[in-house]
C-alpha cells in the first residue's frame, strides 16, 4: 500500500494506541488511578479523544471508568487468565473445526502458514518478542477463517488480557517449543479438513498455555500486572 493513501489515525485512534502501549509497557501500571486530565496532558492532547479511548479499553477489560476518579489500570489475575483461557480454548478450538470444514485454499491459508514459519525463524533466534508477535498473527488467522464473525469480535475482546499476562512472563517461561508444534498440527488438521481434529490439538494446546502462565503468574506472585 502507498503511504500516501494511508488513512491518518484520529486522536482518539491515536490516544487509544498510545494508552494501550503504556498499559503492556507498565508505563501505567495495575492498580493506578489516573485523571483523564492528566492522561490527556501526557499524551499532549484534549480530554475528548481520551475520553473516548477510555470508554473502548473499559469495555475492553483493560481500564475500569471510576466517577471522578478518572481511570484505574486494571491487573489481571490468575483466577482472571483461568475464565479468559476456558471462554478462548472453546472459542477457537470451534474455529478450528469450522476453518477444517470451509475447503479452504493454499492461498487462504498461506498466513498462518507465515505465521508458524515466523514463530519458528524467532526460535532459533531467540527472540521472543518476535514470536509473541507471530503467535498473535496465527490466532487472528485461525479465528478469522473460523469465518463467525461473534467468535472474533468475543476472542478480540479478550485477547489483550492474555498478551498483557504474557508479556510478563515471556522470559519467565520455557521456550515454547511445543506451542509451534500444536499450531504446525491444527494447520494440517485444517489443510485435510479434519475438523475434529484440529480442535482437539487446539484444546489442549489452549489449555496446556493456560497452565504455563497461571503458574508463573502464582509462582512469581504477579497478580497485578
Amino acid at each position: 500500500m502507498n503511504p500516501s493513501n494511508t488513512k491518518p489515525l484520529s486522536n482518539t485512534q491515536r490516544a487509544l494506541q498510545e494508552l494501550r502501549r503504556m498499559i503492556f509497557t507498565g508505563e501505567l501500571s495495575a492498580g493506578s488511578d489516573h485523571l483523564q486530565t492528566e492522561l490527556a496532558d501526557q499524551l499532549g492532547m484534549s480530554r475528548t479523544p481520551v475520553r473516548e479511548a477510555a470508554l473502548i479499553l473499559d469495555r475492553q477489560g483493560l481500564v475500569a471508568l471510576r466517577p471522578r476518579k478518572g481511570v484505574r489500570i486494571l491487573p489481571v489475575s490468575p483466577e482472571d487468565m483461568s475464565e479468559i483461557y476456558d471462554i478462548l480454548t472453546e472459542l477457537e478450538s470451534l474455529a478450528a473445526r469450522d476453518a477444517a470444514h470451509r475447503d479452504l485454499t493454499e492461498t487462504d491459508l498461506a498466513p498462518m502458514g507465515d505465521a508458524i514459519d515466523r514463530m519458528e525463524d524467532a526460535l532459533a533466534h531467540h527472540a521472543l518478542e518476535d514470536w509473541a508477535l507471530a503467535d498473535d498473527q496465527f490466532h487472528a488467522e485461525l479465528v478469522r477463517l473460523g469465518g463467525n464473525r461473534r467468535v472474533r469480535m468475543i476472542v478480540g475482546m479478550m485477547s489483550d488480557q492474555v498478551r498483557r499476562a504474557r508479556t510478563v512472563t515471556l522470559y519467565m517461561r520455557p521456550l515454547p517449543t511445543r506451542s509451534n508444534r500444536d499450531h504446525s498440527d491444527v494447520l494440517d488438521a485444517i489443510r485435510v479438513g479434519d475438523g475434529n481434529r484440529a480442535a482437539s490439538i487446539h484444546r489442549a494446546h489452549r489449555q496446556h498455555a493456560k497452565q504455563v502462565i497461571i503458574d508463573l503468574l502464582e509462582q512469581h506472585r504477579l497478580h497485578c500486572i
